[in-house]
C-alpha cells in the first residue's frame, strides 16, 4: 500500500534514528520530500507563503536546515554581456550564510572544500564592499559576490571564469558544508549558555538531498567519507535525512555509518530505499540487511521488467551499462565492455557497445526520454539475456 510524500515524511519523522540514509531514482521525488519535510517540521506561520529566497532554500529555518536542489537558487550568476563585465556569481545573504561569511570569516575553508572537490587550482575570490564614491551608497555588501580564477603556480591567474555547472554546485555544497561544520561544532557545546551563538540552539533536523554532482568517482567517495565523519562527530541531539539516487555514494555513506567506532552507534542508523509506484504514491522501504544495497541487482530487475512490459527507454541502457560497469569490478575485468558477447573470432560487436555508449550519455535531457528503434530494443533484450545465461545472475521474478 503507497503513501503520499506527507505520509513518508511523518514516517521519517517518528523514527527515532540519528541517520536516515535513502536511495532512489533520480526523478523519484527525493527533493518533493525535503520540501514536505520542512514544511511538517517548521510550517510557514499562519500558512503565510513566503516570498523570501533565503528562507525557501532552507538556510534559514530555526528548526531544520536542508540542502536541496531550491539552495540553489540563493546564487545565481552576473554575466553582464552589455558592460563586458567579469562574470559574477551572488550570493543573496542571509542569516546563515552572512554568519559563517562574515562573523566566522570562514571564506577559506570554503575555498579548501571546493578545490578538494574540483580543482586545486581553480579558486573562488570573494568580493569586498563596494561603496559609491559620489554618494556613499553601498553598492555591494561585503560576501556577496564571487569570481572564478584559474591560478597558474606563478603570480599570475586567468582573469575571472564562468564555470561549469557541476563546479557551481559543488561551490555551494562547499558553503552549506561549512556551514554545517560550524553549526555541529557549536551544538557540541553542551551548555547552551556557553555556545558563540544560540540561533541553532532550536535545530532538530538537518536534511540532505544529493549533494552529488559532476564528481569524478575518487571525489564522489572523498565527499561521502567528509560528510559521514562530519555526522559521527556531532554530539547533539539533531537528526540528519541524507537521500541520493548515486549508488556509488550510497555505499560509501552505508560503510561508513555502519562502523561502529567511538562514541556512534549502528542503532542510530536506518536505511531505506524509496519507490514510487505506479498510482502516484509512494513506498519508503526499510533496508534490514547489514551489507550496501544491491543497487546493480536491483537495476537489472527493473531493466527485466521494463523488457516483459514493452517499455523500455533510453535510460535503461544506462542501467545496463551500470549492471556491466559493477559486475566487471566484481569479476576483475580491466573494461565492462570485456562482459559483452563476443562473435566467434572472439571479438565484441562494436554495434553494441557502440549503442549502450551513445545511450547512456545523452548530453541533453529531451534525448532521455526518446523512443527506441526496435533493433535497439531487440539488441537490449539480447544483451541482458546473455549477461543473465554467461555470468548466472538469477533471474529476476515478476
Amino acid at each position: 500500500m503507497g503513501k503520499k510524500l506527507t505520509e513518508v515524511a511523518q514516517q521519517l519523522k517518528g523514527t527515532n534514528k540519528m541517520v536516515q540514509l535513502i536511495y532512489a531514482f533520480n526523478g523519484t521525488g527525493k527533493t518533493r520530500l525535503s520540501r514536505e519535510f520542512k514544511q511538517l517540521i517548521a510550517p510557514k506561520a499562519d500558512g503565510n507563503n513566503s516570498d523570501d529566497e533565503a528562507d525557501q532554500s532552507g538556510f534559514s529555518r530555526d528548526k531544520i536546515l536542508y540542502y536541496n536542489a531550491f539552495t540553489e537558487d540563493l546564487f545565481y550568476w552576473d554575466n553582464d554581456l552589455a558592460g563586458d563585465a567579469e562574470p559574477k556569481l551572488k550570493i543573496q545573504l542571509n542569516t546563515f550564510t552572512d554568519w559563517v561569511l562574515k562573523e566566522q570569516g570562514q571564506d577559506m575553508n570554503i575555498i579548501t572544500t571546493f578545490q578538494r572537490y574540483t580543482n586545486d587550482k581553480l579558486t573562488p575570490k570573494f568580493n569586498e564592499e563596494r561603496i559609491d564614491n559620489e554618494t556613499g551608497e553601498v553598492i555591494a555588501k561585503a560576501f556577496s559576490e564571487v569570481i572564478f580564477t584559474m591560478e597558474r603556480g606563478d603570480t599570475t591567474h586567468s582573469g575571472s571564469l564562468k564555470i561549469s555547472k557541476g563546479e557551481e554546485s559543488n561551490f555551494i555544497w562547499s558553503v552549506f558544508y561549512t556551514l554545517l561544520e560550524q553549526v555541529i561544532d557549536v551544538l557540541n557545546v553542551a551548555e547552551p549558555a556557553d555556545r558563540e551563538t544560540d540561533q541553532f540552539d532550536q535545530l532538530e533536523y538537518v536534511f540532505i538531498d544529493d549533494p552529488v554532482s559532476s564528481l569524478d568517482e575518487n571525489h564522489l567517495i572523498q565527499l561521502a567519507v567528509d560528510l559521514a565523519q562530519l555526522v559521527k562527530s556531532s554530539d547533539s541531539e539533531v537528526k540528519f535525512i541524507i537521500t541520493t539516487h548515486n549508488p556509488l555514494f550510497y555505499n560509501v555513506l552505508h560503510n561508513e555509518l555502519n562502523s561502529d567506532d567511538g562514541s556512534y552507534k549502528k542503532k542510530n542508523f536506518e536505511k531505506y530505499r524509496l519507490t514510487r509506484l505506479e498510482d502516484g504514491t509512494y513506498q519508503l522501504v526499510s533496508q534490514a540487511n547489514d551489507s550496501p544495497f544491491s543497487y546493480h541487482l536491483y537495476l537489472k530487475s527493473e531493466l527485466e521488467k521494463a523488457i516483459e512490459s514493452g517499455s523500455v527507454s533510453k535510460y535503461h541502457f544506462n542501467f545496463l551499462r551500470n549492471v556491466l560497469e559493477k559486475t566487471s569490478t566484481f569479476l576483475g575485468y580491466k573494461k565492462w565492455g570485456d562482459l559483452l558477447p563476443k562473435t566467434d573470432d572472439g571479438k565484441i560487436n562494436p554495434y553494441e557497445a557502440r549503442i549502450i555508449n551513445i545511450s547512456s550519455h545523452s548530453k541533453h535531457a529531451g534525448e532521455e526520454v526518446a523512443e527506441l528503434t526496435e533493433d535497439d530494443k531487440r539488441v537490449l533484450r539480447y544483451l541482458v539475456n546473455e549477461l543473465n545465461s554467461m555470468y548466472r545472475f538469477q533471474q529476476s521474478e515478476g
